[in-house]
Protein backbone atom coordinates (compact mmCIF):
# COMPACT_ATOMS: atom_id res chain seq x y z
CA UNK A 1 0.00 0.00 0.00
CA UNK A 2 1.77 3.07 -1.00
CA UNK A 3 0.13 6.33 0.44
CA UNK A 4 1.25 9.73 -0.19
CA UNK A 5 3.71 12.08 2.16
CA UNK A 6 0.74 13.98 3.48
CA UNK A 7 -1.15 11.01 4.43
CA UNK A 8 1.78 9.53 6.38
CA UNK A 9 2.73 12.90 7.88
CA UNK A 10 -1.25 12.57 9.22
CA UNK A 11 -1.28 9.64 10.40
CA UNK A 12 1.95 10.02 12.37
CA UNK A 13 0.87 13.17 14.05
CA UNK A 14 -2.28 11.76 14.46
CA UNK A 15 -0.61 8.74 16.62
CA UNK A 16 1.19 10.87 19.26
CA UNK A 17 -2.00 13.49 18.97
CA UNK A 18 -4.96 11.40 19.56
CA UNK A 19 -4.06 9.48 23.31
CA UNK A 20 -3.60 12.93 24.31
CA UNK A 21 -6.81 14.37 23.03
CA UNK A 22 -8.68 10.93 24.49
CA UNK A 23 -7.46 11.76 28.00
CA UNK A 24 -8.33 15.46 27.74
CA UNK A 25 -12.09 13.41 27.20
CA UNK A 26 -11.42 10.64 29.06
CA UNK A 27 -12.48 13.42 32.05
CA UNK A 28 -15.43 14.52 30.78
CA UNK A 29 -19.15 13.47 31.02
CA UNK A 30 -19.74 10.27 28.58
CA UNK A 31 -22.22 11.51 25.80
CA UNK A 32 -26.07 10.28 26.75
CA UNK A 33 -25.90 7.74 23.72
CA UNK A 34 -22.55 6.58 25.41
CA UNK A 35 -22.86 5.91 28.72
CA UNK A 36 -23.76 1.96 28.54
CA UNK A 37 -24.85 0.43 31.93
CA UNK A 38 -22.59 2.98 33.82
CA UNK A 39 -20.43 5.67 33.54
CA UNK A 40 -17.00 3.41 35.06
CA UNK A 41 -17.95 1.62 31.65
CA UNK A 42 -18.33 4.18 29.49
CA UNK A 43 -15.09 5.46 29.80
CA UNK A 44 -13.07 1.59 30.19
CA UNK A 45 -14.94 1.40 26.65
CA UNK A 46 -13.69 4.80 25.65
CA UNK A 47 -9.88 3.73 26.45
CA UNK A 48 -10.30 0.71 24.43
CA UNK A 49 -11.67 2.96 21.32
CA UNK A 50 -8.95 6.01 21.53
CA UNK A 51 -6.37 2.81 22.05
CA UNK A 52 -7.87 0.65 19.48
CA UNK A 53 -7.88 4.39 16.61
CA UNK A 54 -4.14 4.70 17.67
CA UNK A 55 -3.34 0.90 16.97
CA UNK A 56 -5.22 1.12 13.70
CA UNK A 57 -3.06 4.65 12.50
CA UNK A 58 -0.25 2.77 13.57
CA UNK A 59 -0.73 -0.25 11.44
CA UNK A 60 -1.70 2.17 8.42
CA UNK A 61 1.44 4.13 9.22
CA UNK A 62 3.35 0.29 9.14
CA UNK A 63 1.49 -0.31 5.92
CA UNK A 64 2.33 2.43 3.85
CA UNK A 65 5.80 2.60 4.70
CA UNK A 66 8.21 2.82 2.12
CA UNK A 67 10.06 -0.90 3.40
CA UNK A 68 12.00 -0.47 0.03
CA UNK A 69 14.11 2.36 2.00
CA UNK A 70 13.65 1.87 5.94
CA UNK A 71 16.62 4.06 6.23
CA UNK A 72 15.35 7.20 5.00
CA UNK A 73 13.38 9.23 7.30
CA UNK A 74 9.17 8.94 6.23
CA UNK A 75 6.36 11.11 7.79
CA UNK A 76 8.58 13.71 8.57
CA UNK A 77 6.97 16.68 10.13
CA UNK A 78 9.60 20.01 10.69
CA UNK A 79 8.11 23.06 12.22
CA UNK A 80 9.89 25.34 13.80
CA UNK A 81 8.44 25.95 17.25
CA UNK A 82 11.86 27.88 19.15
CA UNK A 83 13.39 29.63 16.71
CA UNK A 84 15.75 31.79 19.11
CA UNK A 85 17.37 28.20 20.03
CA UNK A 86 16.40 26.50 16.80
CA UNK A 87 13.86 24.18 19.24
CA UNK A 88 11.67 22.09 16.23
CA UNK A 89 8.67 20.14 16.16
CA UNK A 90 10.83 17.47 14.06
CA UNK A 91 8.80 14.19 13.45
CA UNK A 92 10.11 11.05 11.35
CA UNK A 93 9.94 7.76 11.40
CA UNK A 94 12.34 4.74 10.28
CA UNK A 95 13.04 1.30 10.44
CA UNK A 96 14.24 1.76 13.98
CA UNK A 97 11.61 3.58 15.17
CA UNK A 98 8.79 2.00 13.76
CA UNK A 99 8.62 -1.42 15.25
CA UNK A 100 8.72 0.04 18.53
CA UNK A 101 6.07 2.62 17.48
CA UNK A 102 3.20 -0.53 17.01
CA UNK A 103 4.79 -2.61 19.89
CA UNK A 104 3.27 0.43 22.07
CA UNK A 105 -0.11 1.01 20.49
CA UNK A 106 -0.43 -2.64 20.58
CA UNK A 107 0.63 -3.33 24.10
CA UNK A 108 -1.44 -0.03 25.02
CA UNK A 109 -4.57 -1.46 23.27
CA UNK A 110 -4.14 -5.05 24.93
CA UNK A 111 -3.49 -3.43 28.49
CA UNK A 112 -7.35 -1.48 27.97
CA UNK A 113 -9.06 -4.48 26.38
CA UNK A 114 -7.98 -6.48 29.43
CA UNK A 115 -9.12 -3.40 31.65
CA UNK A 116 -12.27 -3.11 30.38
CA UNK A 117 -13.54 -6.26 31.61
CA UNK A 118 -11.12 -6.63 34.66
CA UNK A 119 -10.19 -3.31 36.17
CA UNK A 120 -7.64 -3.02 38.68
CA UNK A 121 -8.75 -1.74 42.13
CA UNK A 122 -8.57 2.13 42.84
CA UNK A 123 -9.68 5.49 42.47
CA UNK A 124 -11.73 6.45 39.46
CA UNK A 125 -11.82 4.63 36.46
CA UNK A 126 -12.13 8.10 34.34
CA UNK A 127 -8.47 9.02 35.85
CA UNK A 128 -7.22 5.60 35.09
CA UNK A 129 -7.86 5.72 31.73
CA UNK A 130 -6.48 9.13 31.01
CA UNK A 131 -3.63 8.43 32.78
CA UNK A 132 -2.84 5.39 30.54
CA UNK A 133 -3.29 7.54 27.29
CA UNK A 134 -0.86 10.52 28.61
CA UNK A 135 1.60 7.12 29.58
CA UNK A 136 0.95 6.06 25.17
CA UNK A 137 1.51 9.85 23.91
CA UNK A 138 4.68 10.38 25.88
CA UNK A 139 5.99 6.86 24.85
CA UNK A 140 4.72 7.17 21.26
CA UNK A 141 6.49 10.32 21.16
CA UNK A 142 9.61 9.31 22.46
CA UNK A 143 9.94 7.06 19.29
CA UNK A 144 8.26 9.66 17.04
CA UNK A 145 10.34 12.69 17.94
CA UNK A 146 13.50 13.81 16.16
CA UNK A 147 14.89 17.44 18.27
CA UNK A 148 16.57 16.46 21.49
CA UNK A 149 14.48 18.67 23.61
CA UNK A 150 11.24 17.89 22.22
CA UNK A 151 13.05 14.25 23.20
CA UNK A 152 13.78 14.85 26.64
CA UNK A 153 9.97 16.21 27.08
CA UNK A 154 8.47 12.80 25.42
CA UNK A 155 10.52 10.99 27.67
CA UNK A 156 9.83 12.59 30.79
CA UNK A 157 5.95 12.70 30.06
CA UNK A 158 5.90 8.99 30.73
CA UNK A 159 7.24 9.55 34.43
CA UNK A 160 3.98 11.38 36.20
CA UNK A 161 1.64 8.82 34.67
CA UNK A 162 3.56 5.46 35.64
CA UNK A 163 3.64 7.08 38.92
CA UNK A 164 0.14 7.52 39.72
CA UNK A 165 -1.04 4.20 38.16
CA UNK A 166 1.81 2.33 40.50
CA UNK A 167 1.14 5.01 43.65
CA UNK A 168 -2.71 4.98 43.18
CA UNK A 169 -3.74 1.48 41.84
CA UNK A 170 -0.52 -0.96 43.03
CA UNK A 171 -1.05 -3.67 45.39
CA UNK A 172 1.48 -3.90 48.86
CA UNK A 173 4.24 -1.21 48.94
CA UNK A 174 2.85 0.81 46.06
CA UNK A 175 3.86 4.03 47.77
CA UNK A 176 6.99 3.21 48.31
CA UNK A 177 7.53 1.54 45.03
CA UNK A 178 6.45 4.84 43.04
CA UNK A 179 8.39 7.13 44.71
CA UNK A 180 11.74 4.99 44.49
CA UNK A 181 10.46 5.02 40.51
CA UNK A 182 10.07 8.52 40.42
CA UNK A 183 12.98 9.38 42.24
CA UNK A 184 15.34 7.27 40.26
CA UNK A 185 14.71 7.86 36.84
CA UNK A 186 14.11 11.55 37.83
CA UNK A 187 17.64 12.28 39.00
CA UNK A 188 18.96 10.55 36.14
CA UNK A 189 16.88 12.39 33.20
CA UNK A 190 18.13 15.77 34.68
CA UNK A 191 21.91 14.85 34.73
CA UNK A 192 20.62 13.66 30.82
CA UNK A 193 19.03 16.92 30.66
CA UNK A 194 22.98 18.50 30.54
CA UNK A 195 24.03 16.26 28.42
CA UNK A 196 21.48 16.81 25.63
CA UNK A 197 21.87 20.67 26.45
CA UNK A 198 25.63 20.40 26.02
CA UNK A 199 25.06 18.88 22.40
CA UNK A 200 22.80 21.10 21.36
CA UNK A 201 24.96 24.80 22.43
CA UNK A 202 27.80 23.34 21.05
CA UNK A 203 26.77 22.30 18.06
CA UNK A 204 24.39 24.82 17.53
CA UNK A 205 21.66 22.65 16.80
CA UNK A 206 19.10 19.93 18.51
CA UNK A 207 18.06 18.11 15.34
CA UNK A 208 18.98 14.62 15.42
CA UNK A 209 18.84 13.79 11.85
CA UNK A 210 21.21 16.60 11.28
CA UNK A 211 23.63 15.40 13.99
CA UNK A 212 24.15 12.19 12.98
CA UNK A 213 25.53 13.25 9.87
CA UNK A 214 29.22 13.36 10.00
CA UNK A 215 29.92 16.55 7.97
CA UNK A 216 26.98 18.29 9.57
CA UNK A 217 26.91 20.08 13.03
CA UNK A 218 28.43 16.85 14.99
CA UNK A 219 31.70 18.12 13.35
CA UNK A 220 31.28 20.84 15.89
CA UNK A 221 31.66 18.44 18.59
CA UNK A 222 35.12 17.97 20.39
CA UNK A 223 36.49 14.37 21.73
CA UNK A 224 36.19 15.92 25.01
CA UNK A 225 33.09 17.51 24.61
CA UNK A 226 31.75 13.75 23.03
CA UNK A 227 33.07 11.97 26.35
CA UNK A 228 31.27 14.72 28.86
CA UNK A 229 27.76 14.09 26.79
CA UNK A 230 27.90 10.47 26.51
CA UNK A 231 28.80 10.20 30.85
CA UNK A 232 25.82 12.40 30.91
CA UNK A 233 22.99 11.06 28.63
CA UNK A 234 24.46 7.84 29.79
CA UNK A 235 23.38 8.03 32.80
CA UNK A 236 20.29 8.95 31.95
CA UNK A 237 19.30 6.32 29.83
CA UNK A 238 20.44 3.61 31.74
CA UNK A 239 18.16 4.07 34.68
CA UNK A 240 15.32 3.58 32.22
CA UNK A 241 16.98 1.12 30.48
CA UNK A 242 18.31 -0.23 33.54
CA UNK A 243 21.39 -1.28 33.40
CA UNK A 244 22.95 -2.76 36.58
CA UNK A 245 24.00 -0.96 39.16
CA UNK A 246 21.18 1.57 38.35
CA UNK A 247 18.10 -1.16 38.10
CA UNK A 248 17.30 -1.33 42.02
CA UNK A 249 13.95 0.53 41.53
CA UNK A 250 12.68 -2.07 38.90
CA UNK A 251 11.94 -5.19 40.88
CA UNK A 252 9.35 -2.94 43.60
CA UNK A 253 8.03 -0.49 40.74
CA UNK A 254 7.11 -4.35 38.93
CA UNK A 255 5.97 -6.02 41.94
CA UNK A 256 3.52 -3.05 43.29
CA UNK A 257 2.25 -2.18 40.17
CA UNK A 258 -1.04 -3.17 38.82
CA UNK A 259 -0.91 -5.79 35.74
CA UNK A 260 -1.49 -3.46 32.70
CA UNK A 261 1.65 -0.98 34.61
CA UNK A 262 4.08 -3.69 35.06
CA UNK A 263 2.94 -5.03 31.12
CA UNK A 264 3.87 -1.72 30.07
CA UNK A 265 7.01 -0.71 32.20
CA UNK A 266 8.54 -3.86 31.21
CA UNK A 267 7.37 -3.81 27.57
CA UNK A 268 7.81 -0.28 26.46
CA UNK A 269 9.03 2.04 28.97
CA UNK A 270 12.16 0.04 29.15
CA UNK A 271 12.57 0.44 25.50
CA UNK A 272 13.23 4.14 25.88
CA UNK A 273 16.44 4.18 27.23
CA UNK A 274 17.98 1.25 24.81
CA UNK A 275 16.20 3.33 22.07
CA UNK A 276 17.90 6.60 23.59
CA UNK A 277 21.23 4.74 23.42
CA UNK A 278 20.89 4.26 19.59
CA UNK A 279 19.15 7.24 17.93
CA UNK A 280 21.00 9.53 20.15
CA UNK A 281 24.40 8.26 21.74
CA UNK A 282 25.53 6.10 19.30
CA UNK A 283 25.38 8.40 15.88
CA UNK A 284 25.58 11.66 17.64
CA UNK A 285 28.65 11.16 19.94
CA UNK A 286 30.32 7.96 18.49
CA UNK A 287 33.85 8.69 19.67
CA UNK A 288 32.47 9.15 23.36
CA UNK A 289 30.41 5.89 23.12
CA UNK A 290 33.60 4.31 22.00
CA UNK A 291 35.38 5.57 25.09
CA UNK A 292 32.28 3.87 27.17
CA UNK A 293 31.32 1.11 25.39
CA UNK A 294 33.55 -1.67 27.11
CA UNK A 295 32.37 -0.11 30.63
CA UNK A 296 28.69 -0.37 29.13
CA UNK A 297 29.55 -3.96 27.80
CA UNK A 298 31.10 -4.87 31.18
CA UNK A 299 27.52 -3.56 33.38
CA UNK A 300 25.71 -5.37 30.59
CA UNK A 301 27.48 -8.62 31.23
CA UNK A 302 27.64 -8.55 35.08
CA UNK A 303 23.89 -7.74 34.82
CA UNK A 304 22.74 -10.56 32.58
CA UNK A 305 24.98 -12.81 35.32
CA UNK A 306 23.26 -10.61 38.48
CA UNK A 307 19.91 -10.93 37.01
CA UNK A 308 19.85 -14.55 36.26
CA UNK A 309 21.54 -15.28 39.76
CA UNK A 310 18.71 -13.13 41.59
CA UNK A 311 15.77 -15.10 39.44
CA UNK A 312 17.71 -18.36 40.81
CA UNK A 313 17.84 -17.32 44.22
CA UNK A 314 14.21 -16.46 44.03
CA UNK A 315 12.80 -19.87 42.47
CA UNK A 316 14.66 -22.00 45.20
CA UNK A 317 12.31 -23.46 47.49
CA UNK A 318 11.15 -22.69 50.70
CA UNK A 319 13.16 -18.90 49.32
CA UNK A 320 9.50 -17.24 49.57
CA UNK A 321 10.21 -16.25 46.06
CA UNK A 322 7.91 -14.08 44.23
CA UNK A 323 6.77 -14.60 40.71
CA UNK A 324 6.30 -11.00 39.91
CA UNK A 325 9.43 -10.13 41.45
CA UNK A 326 11.31 -12.61 39.78
CA UNK A 327 10.35 -11.98 35.89
CA UNK A 328 11.39 -8.26 36.96
CA UNK A 329 14.82 -9.14 37.65
CA UNK A 330 14.61 -11.77 34.25
CA UNK A 331 14.14 -8.20 32.64
CA UNK A 332 17.64 -7.08 33.93
CA UNK A 333 19.21 -9.68 32.47
CA UNK A 334 17.42 -9.24 29.21
CA UNK A 335 17.93 -5.90 28.91
CA UNK A 336 22.07 -7.01 29.50
CA UNK A 337 21.80 -8.60 26.05
CA UNK A 338 20.22 -5.27 24.63
CA UNK A 339 22.96 -3.23 25.73
CA UNK A 340 25.71 -5.23 25.14
CA UNK A 341 24.75 -5.09 21.61
CA UNK A 342 24.34 -1.47 21.60
CA UNK A 343 28.00 -1.52 23.11
CA UNK A 344 29.61 -3.47 20.46
CA UNK A 345 29.40 -0.64 18.19
CA UNK A 346 28.82 -3.04 15.22
CA UNK A 347 25.52 -3.37 12.63
CA UNK A 348 25.26 -6.72 14.04
CA UNK A 349 25.36 -6.11 17.52
CA UNK A 350 23.08 -3.42 16.86
CA UNK A 351 20.50 -5.40 15.27
CA UNK A 352 20.13 -7.48 17.89
CA UNK A 353 19.67 -5.13 20.55
CA UNK A 354 16.78 -3.54 18.64
CA UNK A 355 15.18 -7.35 17.74
CA UNK A 356 15.52 -7.85 21.38
CA UNK A 357 13.52 -5.01 22.34
CA UNK A 358 10.72 -6.37 20.72
CA UNK A 359 10.70 -9.58 21.34
CA UNK A 360 11.16 -8.80 25.37
CA UNK A 361 8.23 -6.65 25.04
CA UNK A 362 6.06 -9.37 23.45
CA UNK A 363 7.14 -12.26 25.90
CA UNK A 364 7.58 -10.01 29.24
CA UNK A 365 4.42 -8.92 28.45
CA UNK A 366 2.47 -11.48 28.19
CA UNK A 367 4.40 -12.81 31.27
CA UNK A 368 3.16 -10.31 33.40
CA UNK A 369 -0.50 -10.70 32.13
CA UNK A 370 0.03 -13.86 33.22
CA UNK A 371 1.22 -13.81 36.29
CA UNK A 372 -1.23 -10.95 37.31
CA UNK A 373 -4.65 -13.00 36.25
CA UNK A 374 -2.61 -15.87 38.38
CA UNK A 375 -2.74 -13.72 41.17
CA UNK A 376 -6.25 -12.92 40.82
CA UNK A 377 -6.94 -16.58 40.79
CA UNK A 378 -4.80 -17.69 43.80
CA UNK A 379 -4.34 -14.21 45.45
CA UNK A 380 -0.57 -14.48 45.55
CA UNK A 381 2.13 -15.09 43.12
CA UNK A 382 4.37 -16.88 45.97
CA UNK A 383 6.07 -19.38 44.30
CA UNK A 384 6.02 -21.33 47.29
CA UNK A 385 2.24 -21.34 47.39
CA UNK A 386 1.83 -21.55 43.75
CA UNK A 387 3.84 -24.57 43.30
CA UNK A 388 1.89 -26.68 46.31
CA UNK A 389 2.80 -30.16 47.49
CA UNK A 390 0.05 -32.49 45.75
CA UNK A 391 2.48 -32.35 42.33
CA UNK A 392 -0.52 -30.92 40.52
CA UNK A 393 -0.55 -27.23 40.41
CA UNK A 394 -0.91 -25.38 37.16
CA UNK A 395 -1.00 -28.36 34.55
CA UNK A 396 -3.82 -30.37 36.70
CA UNK A 397 -5.46 -26.94 37.59
CA UNK A 398 -6.28 -24.85 34.28
CA UNK A 399 -3.92 -26.45 32.13
CA UNK A 400 -4.53 -24.09 28.86
CA UNK A 401 -3.33 -21.32 31.45
CA UNK A 402 0.03 -23.66 32.91
CA UNK A 403 0.71 -24.34 28.98
CA UNK A 404 0.62 -20.98 27.59
CA UNK A 405 2.14 -19.90 31.20
CA UNK A 406 5.17 -22.69 29.95
CA UNK A 407 5.05 -21.23 26.63
CA UNK A 408 6.38 -17.97 27.90
CA UNK A 409 8.89 -19.38 30.10
CA UNK A 410 10.45 -21.10 27.40
CA UNK A 411 9.98 -18.06 25.23
CA UNK A 412 12.00 -15.86 27.83
CA UNK A 413 15.38 -18.48 27.77
CA UNK A 414 15.62 -18.03 24.22
CA UNK A 415 14.73 -21.02 22.59
CA UNK A 416 15.30 -21.41 18.93
CA UNK A 417 12.29 -20.53 16.94
CA UNK A 418 10.58 -18.11 18.93
CA UNK A 419 11.53 -14.20 19.46
CA UNK A 420 13.60 -14.49 22.34
CA UNK A 421 16.70 -16.23 20.21
CA UNK A 422 17.52 -13.69 17.55
CA UNK A 423 17.78 -11.07 19.91
CA UNK A 424 20.67 -12.44 22.32
CA UNK A 425 22.60 -14.63 19.67
CA UNK A 426 23.03 -11.83 17.47
CA UNK A 427 23.75 -9.51 20.65
CA UNK A 428 26.65 -11.97 21.39
CA UNK A 429 27.78 -11.97 17.66
CA UNK A 430 28.37 -8.49 17.68
CA UNK A 431 30.45 -8.77 20.97
CA UNK A 432 32.50 -11.54 19.32
CA UNK A 433 33.79 -9.28 16.97
CA UNK A 434 33.49 -5.38 18.21
CA UNK A 435 33.75 -2.25 16.35
CA UNK A 436 37.06 -1.44 15.42
CA UNK A 437 38.97 0.39 17.86
CA UNK A 438 37.51 -2.20 20.80
CA UNK A 439 38.80 -4.77 22.85
CA UNK A 440 38.58 -7.74 21.24
CA UNK A 441 39.73 -9.95 24.21
CA UNK A 442 37.24 -7.41 26.58
CA UNK A 443 34.78 -8.35 24.53
CA UNK A 444 35.40 -12.17 24.47
CA UNK A 445 35.03 -11.69 27.72
CA UNK A 446 31.71 -10.46 28.26
CA UNK A 447 30.40 -12.78 25.28
CA UNK A 448 31.19 -15.30 27.59
CA UNK A 449 29.85 -14.22 30.23
CA UNK A 450 26.92 -13.15 28.55
CA UNK A 451 26.79 -16.99 26.96
CA UNK A 452 26.76 -18.52 30.25
CA UNK A 453 24.20 -16.06 31.50
CA UNK A 454 22.08 -17.70 28.64
CA UNK A 455 22.48 -21.19 30.92
CA UNK A 456 21.43 -19.72 34.24
CA UNK A 457 18.51 -18.40 32.26
CA UNK A 458 17.19 -21.70 31.07
CA UNK A 459 17.73 -22.70 34.81
CA UNK A 460 15.83 -20.41 36.61
CA UNK A 461 12.85 -20.79 33.87
CA UNK A 462 12.39 -24.11 33.88
CA UNK A 463 12.55 -24.54 37.43
CA UNK A 464 9.61 -21.87 37.20
CA UNK A 465 7.84 -24.04 35.02
CA UNK A 466 8.80 -27.25 37.05
CA UNK A 467 7.53 -25.76 39.89
CA UNK A 468 4.30 -23.54 38.91
CA UNK A 469 3.25 -25.68 36.34
CA UNK A 470 4.08 -29.05 37.44
CA UNK A 471 3.65 -28.78 41.21
CA UNK A 472 5.87 -29.19 44.04
CA UNK A 473 7.51 -32.67 45.35
CA UNK A 474 4.44 -34.76 46.67
CA UNK A 475 4.68 -36.03 50.15
CA UNK A 476 6.21 -39.04 51.15
CA UNK A 477 3.56 -40.63 53.38
CA UNK A 478 -0.04 -39.23 53.45
CA UNK A 479 -1.48 -36.95 56.36
CA UNK A 480 -4.51 -38.58 58.13
CA UNK A 481 -7.06 -36.27 56.66
CA UNK A 482 -5.58 -36.98 52.82
CA UNK A 483 -5.84 -40.78 53.49
CA UNK A 484 -9.40 -40.54 54.82
CA UNK A 485 -9.87 -38.40 51.61
CA UNK A 486 -8.75 -40.94 49.22
CA UNK A 487 -10.63 -43.54 50.66
CA UNK A 488 -10.49 -47.20 52.07
CA UNK A 489 -7.91 -49.39 49.85
CA UNK A 490 -9.35 -51.96 47.06
CA UNK A 491 -7.23 -55.07 47.03
CA UNK A 492 -8.60 -55.79 43.49
CA UNK A 493 -7.49 -52.49 42.19
CA UNK A 494 -5.04 -53.77 39.48
CA UNK A 495 -3.00 -50.42 39.53
CA UNK A 496 -2.52 -51.42 42.99
CA UNK A 497 -1.17 -55.35 42.61
CA UNK A 498 0.33 -55.98 46.14
CA UNK A 499 -2.78 -55.20 47.57
CA UNK A 500 -1.60 -52.21 49.81
CA UNK A 501 -4.61 -49.79 48.76
CA UNK A 502 -4.56 -45.78 48.50
CA UNK A 503 -2.81 -45.60 51.54
CA UNK A 504 0.86 -45.94 49.99
CA UNK A 505 2.87 -42.87 49.41
CA UNK A 506 2.51 -42.95 45.42
CA UNK A 507 -1.52 -43.51 45.28
CA UNK A 508 -1.80 -40.82 47.72
CA UNK A 509 0.18 -38.74 45.36
CA UNK A 510 -1.91 -39.76 41.97
CA UNK A 511 -4.77 -39.15 43.76
CA UNK A 512 -3.97 -36.27 45.75
CA UNK A 513 -2.94 -34.72 42.64
CA UNK A 514 -6.27 -36.00 39.95
CA UNK A 515 -8.33 -34.33 42.80
CA UNK A 516 -6.41 -30.78 42.93
CA UNK A 517 -9.24 -28.12 43.20
CA UNK A 518 -9.37 -26.56 39.77
CA UNK A 519 -8.75 -22.77 39.06
CA UNK A 520 -10.61 -21.21 36.06
CA UNK A 521 -8.64 -21.76 33.18
CA UNK A 522 -8.28 -18.74 30.43
CA UNK A 523 -11.06 -16.40 29.56
CA UNK A 524 -12.60 -15.23 26.64
CA UNK A 525 -11.15 -11.52 27.05
CA UNK A 526 -8.19 -12.77 28.25
CA UNK A 527 -7.29 -14.98 25.31
CA UNK A 528 -7.97 -11.42 23.01
CA UNK A 529 -5.33 -9.49 25.34
CA UNK A 530 -2.69 -12.51 25.13
CA UNK A 531 -3.26 -14.43 21.95
CA UNK A 532 -1.51 -11.66 19.90
CA UNK A 533 1.50 -11.92 21.69
CA UNK A 534 1.96 -15.57 21.49
CA UNK A 535 1.14 -15.47 17.77
CA UNK A 536 3.41 -12.88 16.94
CA UNK A 537 6.00 -14.11 19.65
CA UNK A 538 6.21 -17.35 17.15
CA UNK A 539 5.91 -15.49 13.92
CA UNK A 540 9.09 -13.23 14.83
CA UNK A 541 10.99 -16.38 15.70
CA UNK A 542 10.33 -18.14 12.72
CA UNK A 543 10.18 -15.26 10.44
CA UNK A 544 13.44 -12.71 11.85
CA UNK A 545 13.99 -11.38 8.60
CA UNK A 546 10.79 -9.10 8.22
CA UNK A 547 11.86 -7.09 11.73
CA UNK A 548 15.58 -7.49 10.24
CA UNK A 549 14.79 -6.34 7.05
CA UNK A 550 13.25 -3.03 8.84
CA UNK A 551 15.97 -1.72 11.16
CA UNK A 552 19.84 -3.35 9.18
CA UNK A 553 19.50 -0.76 6.19
CA UNK A 554 18.81 2.09 9.12
CA UNK A 555 21.64 1.21 11.84
CA UNK A 556 24.02 0.59 8.27
CA UNK A 557 23.36 4.43 7.93
CA UNK A 558 23.15 5.33 11.15
CA UNK A 559 26.36 3.81 12.11
CA UNK A 560 28.10 5.09 8.82
CA UNK A 561 27.65 7.90 9.70
CA UNK A 562 24.42 9.05 7.39
CA UNK A 563 26.16 7.35 4.82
Amino acid sequence: MHLTHTAMQILLAAVVVLPLLGALAALLPAPPGLKGRNPDQAVLRHGVTVTGAVLAATVALAAGFDHGHPARMQATTDLSWIPALDIRVHLGVDGISLPLLVLTALLTFLCALYSYFHMPSGPSPKAFVALLLVLEAGTLATFAVLDLVLFFLAFEMVLIPMYFLIARWGGAGKQAAAWKFILYTLLGSVVMLLGLLLIGLKSGTFDMVALATDNGPKAQLSHTIQVLAVLAIGIGLAVKSPMWPLHSWLPDAHTAAPTVGSVLLAGVLLKMGTYGFVRIALPVTPEGMQTFAPYLAAFAAVGIIYGSLACLALVRKGAKGDLKRLIAYSSVGHMGFVLLGIASMTPTGVNGALFANIAHGLITGLLFFMVGALKDRTGTTDLDALAGTTGAALYGKAPRFGGLLAFGAIASLGLPGLAGFWGEMLAMFGAFRPAEGLSRPAFLTFMALAGFGTLLTAAYLLLVVRRVCMGGTPHLAPTAPLAAAVGPADPADPADPDGEGAGTPGRASARAATAAPALPDIARYEYAAWTPLAVLTVLAGLWPAALLGLTDPAVQQLLGGGK
